[in-house]
């Protein structure tokens, strides 16, 4: 709170604005990693199904495969 700590200056609410915008953006990508998109979504859904009907192998029967 700039009125708090002194006289407000159009450089100290400039770099106060500054701060708050950044603040702002690295909510929305904090934000915007928590969603699936609708094509991941699917994909998710996809994946499920496959595990639940035993078409999926353990990763370390992958790893055997590959080795």
């Amino acid at each position: 709170m700039l009125w708090i700590m002194g006289e407000a200056t159009i450089d100290k609410v400039y770099d106060e604005l500054k701060a708050l915008r950044h603040t702002v953006e690295a909510m929305r990508e904090e934000i915007a990693d928590r969603f699936l998109t609708p094509e991941e979504e699917r994909l998710l859904d996809k994946a499920l199904e496959e595990h639940r009907k035993g078409k999926t192998i353990s990763l370390d029967e992958l790893k055997e495969e590959l080795g």
